[in-house]
């Protein structure tokens, strides 16, 4: 069956083009010319793809996008904004409000084909259906770790979790999006910028045999796909589509799939984050990171249903810590583990180039990180165990 398009503009002319355009390329094509007929239109036809305008008499595409994502019924639906609006702040609002790609008008019939065969060919459906079920939990696992800034053991953290979680007899895959300021990289002993290498191709290139190219193995049998601490492998742009492609991708290669994500808030964060089941935030018990905190568990509120918990790595050298019940009662979120401070301990483990779950597993520190690990295994699907 042709996979459905719902294509949505004020304009006839547009929508006349647009709609011939496609349907030459073998798609079935339903249109819309107002924001309420499109959000009519998604829920009662459940179109593979929707292809928005912005500018709207009734409501603007924005608005459209942000009902759509907000519906259970169409959530999952892949949107492209396409619109003769050519600034920058307004493709970053497109994405921010949910879009999966942007294109501006006038585009060449070619490169609207290939835009919409590659988001179509990334976008899993269940069988018989025009998109995914509502309340249908997407296929693997995925946690997210991220620091309220730097220096709180997030690529310690990661990279723990997914020993002892390997050790646990689950498969899990780690992927660093720290490009050029990876930590990893060093921790492993690994000469790789694998991340890099896949996060610089397009979307229809994304794949697991891609991927399995570029990943490294540990000594413990962990899979990564690493970044790099080279300078100039930061300013490569991850585009929306791409971080997408990934991490539905290795979606089919880690149970679960572990990510470090770095400290702070980003513009690659916000674009996959809503994706994963679980987040895990490392904080410590002191004002400024709290602030910090509470402003990026903001922002993550905005999009996505995933699970939050907070880790606390606490400092011998900061005065004044607050407890564990304080740092709930400030963030009204579950601590999840209290990490022990031990700078010996992951140095001797750094130097070892084995990490600490492995070098000392009766630590204290270990025990902390097994005991979250353990929570993370018993909320795995069954179907992933």
């Amino acid at each position: 069956m042709a996979d459905k398009i719902l294509i949505t503009d004020d304009d006839v002319d547009s929508l006349r083009l647009i709609g011939i355009m496609l349907q030459r390329q073998g798609y079935q094509v339903v249109v819309a010319s107002t924001g309420n007929q499109a959000l009519a239109k998604a829920t009662s036809e459940l179109p593979d793809l929707i292809i928005l305008d912005i500018m709207m008499p009734d409501m603007n595409g924005y608005e459209v996008c942000r009902r759509l994502r907000a519906n259970p019924v169409t959530k999952h639906i892949p949107i492209i904004m396409f619109t003769a609006k050519t600034m920058i702040d307004d493709k970053v609002a497109g994405f921010e409000a949910g879009a999966d790609d942007y294109l501006t008008k006038p585009t060449h019939p070619a490169e609207l084909a290939s835009r919409v065969r590659a988001i179509l060919t990334r976008t899993p459906t269940p069988q018989g259906t025009s998109a995914p079920a509502p309340n249908e939990p997407p296929a693997g696992y995925s946690v997210g770790i991220i620091g309220t800034k730097g220096g709180l053991g997030v690529s310690t953290l990661a990279l723990n979790l997914a020993t002892a979680l390997r050790k646990m007899g689950e498969a899990p895959f780690l992927a660093d999006f720290c490009l050029g300021k990876s930590s990893l990289n060093l921790y492993m002993g690994a000469e790789s910028s694998g991340m890099g290498i896949v996060a610089s191709r397009s979307a229809a290139q994304i794949s697991a045999a891609l991927i399995e190219e570029h990943m490294v193995t540990s000594s413990s049998g962990v899979r990564a796909l690493l970044a790099s601490c080279k300078p100039q492998e930061a300013l490569i742009n991850v585009k929306p589509d791409v971080a997408n492609a990934i991490a539905h991708t290795l979606r089919q290669l880690g149970r679960p799939v572990i990510y470090d994500l770095g400290a702070g808030y980003s513009s690659l964060i916000h674009n996959i984050h809503r994706d994963m089941e679980r987040l895990i935030i490392t904080v410590e018990p002191a004002g400024v990171s709290l602030k910090m905190a509470r402003d990026l568990l903001k922002e993550l509120a905005k999009n996505g249903k995933h699970r939050i918990d907070i880790v606390v790595f606490t400092r011998t050298q900061i005065p004044l810590q607050l407890s564990w019940h304080d740092v709930e009662h400030e963030l009204n979120h579950q601590v999840r583990a209290v990490i022990s401070p031990a700078p010996e301990l992951a140095f001797r483990a750094v130097e070892a180039g084995v990490p600490i779950v492995l070098h000392e597993p009766n630590a204290i520190v270990s025990s902390q990180i097994i005991k979250l690990a353990e929570t993370i295994k018993s909320a795995l699907p069954q179907k992933t165990r």
